[in-house]
């Protein structure tokens, strides 16, 4: 879903050619329908390490859209590989443990470079170096259906898997400058936005590397959902739903509950051809301008393109993505090493370039400077 878009956006860039590797041959053939230039497809098993080596051999720029559950081991197999890299994979795991590597390697590896995390962590990033002093920030992120239908009031815009991953993983709160562990779907909150209505916000684990790289004393990420949504999903976990360990029935029939919820939700979650998307997103960062107490925001409303077809999710995601690797292929991002979305935010031009990027795609963050009152 997210993966051809980012083809399709790199083979209309002068002077690249891609190449899409995937293990499913109907993936393949949608992904070089899209793209507006010829793309070379491989089919292969990108959950073997040895083969995601032999197919990144000849590549100058690497760019993973790849399921979170196999997103660590293709990081560590391209940077083994030398090849500079771009990841929104969404990972699990803590990859810190890989930037002795890259620096090894001299190879730039910017990992989560999506919506959020990715142009979240980006924003956040320069708003920290804007402000003198930057006292908290709010993330507050959604894809949704344009049109809501009972009784999920939700379809998936990625990898379904991943979503309950963010229903379930413990979340990363910081408070008074320490990292405090709360429960996912916790906190709920009304917001409003024009031309969406309102919203409900919850807790989700989506601060990620900003927890650590940022001397901010108040941080939090919430994922925002129609109204309703957030409690089905409450009681679903409350009933064991999304237990990944094997249980026996009275039959003597082994389950695993959440390969069953997955079986019996996933396809209710998903898109018709052409339905409409769209993705949400609100940064605020609050703090000192000078001795002036300002609030920073970005406000985001995308919807799917009719002229495309790319659905809002993959364009919000996949751009960001797409306008990084351009930059590194073109040696405007030097920055060796492993590194976040926030730790390349005072490259010079970047944020500029990258929004440049975005406006020229449709895609349209709505700034502000306002001072806060007293």
């Amino acid at each position: 879903m997210v993966g051809s878009v980012i083809a399709s956006d790199l083979a209309a860039t002068r002077g690249m050619a891609v190449t899409v590797v995937d293990a499913r041959p109907e993936a393949l053939k949608r992904c070089a329908a899209r793209a507006p230039r010829t793309i070379a497809t491989v089919e292969a098993d990108l959950g073997d390490p040895d083969e995601i080596a032999r197919q990144v051999h000849d590549a100058d720029v690497v760019v993973g859209a790849l399921s979170s559950v196999i997103g660590l081991q293709t990081l560590e197999a391209v940077i083994d590989a030398g090849r500079h890299y771009v990841d929104i994979s969404f990972m699990p795991e803590d990859n810190r443990h890989l930037k002795d590597l890259a620096k090894r390697k001299r190879v730039t590896a910017v990992v989560d470079m999506g919506v959020a995390p990715g142009m979240s962590n980006l924003l956040c990033g320069w708003a920290t170096r804007r402000l003198t002093r930057c006292d908290r920030l709010e993330i507050l992120v959604g894809g949704l259906p344009r049109h809501r239908h009972w009784p999920w009031e939700y379809k998936a815009g990625f990898a379904p898997s991943d979503v309950l991953e963010e229903y379930t993983r413990p979340v990363r709160v910081v408070e008074h400058g320490e990292i405090v562990w709360k429960e996912a779907l916790a906190e709920p909150e009304l917001v409003d936005f024009e031309g969406v209505g309102t919203l409900e916000t919850f807790l989700t684990d989506g601060l990620r590397s900003l927890a650590d790289t940022l001397d901010v004393p108040h941080m939090v990420e919430k994922t925002m959902r129609y109204p309703g949504h957030i409690e089905l999903m409450r009681v679903m976990r409350h009933l064991g739903l999304f237990r990944e360990d094997e249980i026996e029935l009275p039959s003597g029939a082994t389950v695993r509950p959440l390969e069953l919820t997955s079986h019996l939700l996933f396809p209710q979650w998903q898109f018709e051809e052409g339905e409409p998307d769209c993705t949400v997103m609100r940064i605020t960062a609050e703090g000192l301008l000078g001795k002036v107490p300002t609030r920073l925001s970005w406000d985001l409303v995308d919807h799917l393109d009719p002229e495309t077809n790319f659905t809002s999710m993959s364009r919000t995601t996949g751009f960001p993505a797409a306008s990084i690797a351009r930059m590194i292929a073109d040696g405007s991002l030097r920055k060796r090493g492993l590194l976040a979305p926030e730790e390349i935010a005072g490259e010079k031009g970047l944020l500029d370039r990258v929004m440049k990027d975005m406006t020229a795609r449709g895609v349209r963050y709505i700034a502000k400077v306002e001072s806060i009152d007293d």
